[in-house]
């Protein structure tokens, strides 16, 4: 059994952060150079989510699977999934609908013990660097959203606002 909770608490992070972002008076702050404004930081989440719930679905079918986060890094992909979400709005309903099957998946009774310590074979990048190229268990690769990629994209995305006011202040 996977407890959810962190994960629940870890989107909900996300999902502030992007509303507050949203809601500033510049609602696509301009990036650093090299990073992604507000619409594609959700896009890259989105995917990222996506992929994952598929790889869920797949260990608790029975089926084969791999966990490659490289899709969710592509501009094309991303620009996209920007427009078929309808952007940041309807990026940030994706998120929140996927935060839900997510955890209803993981979570409980979904799966056994040893369907979440299922090896899955793992690539996973992160400016063109491996972070990971092996196999992990699936319990890693869920907890791993809760621990590490939901709370660094939120952290990017609070960013975006101390950017935009830094800017501001040196006017």
């Amino acid at each position: 059994m996977l407890d959810t909770g962190p994960l629940q608490d870890a989107y909900r992070a996300l999902l502030d952060a992007a509303a507050t972002v949203a809601g500033a008076d510049n609602p696509s702050p301009a990036p650093p150079d090299g990073e992604w404004n507000a619409d594609q930081i959700l896009a890259h989440v989105s995917l990222v989510g996506a992929a994952t719930i598929a790889v869920v679905a797949d260990i608790a079918a029975g089926a084969n699977t791999t966990y490659d986060n490289r899709i969710a890094l592509d501009a094309w992909t991303i620009r996209q999934t920007i427009a078929h979400a309808g952007g940041n709005a309807g990026l940030r309903d994706r998120i929140s609908g996927q935060a839900a099957a997510l955890c209803a998946l993981a979570g409980g009774a979904a799966l056994s013990d040893a369907e979440l310590d299922t090896l899955v074979p793992a690539r996973l990048l992160s400016n063109d660097t491996p972070l990971v190229d092996q196999p992990m268990p699936l319990r890693d690769i869920v907890t791993g959203l809760a621990e590490a990629e939901l709370p660094g994209h939120t952290k990017q995305l609070l960013a975006l606002l101390l950017e935009r006011a830094m800017t501001e202040a040196t006017r």
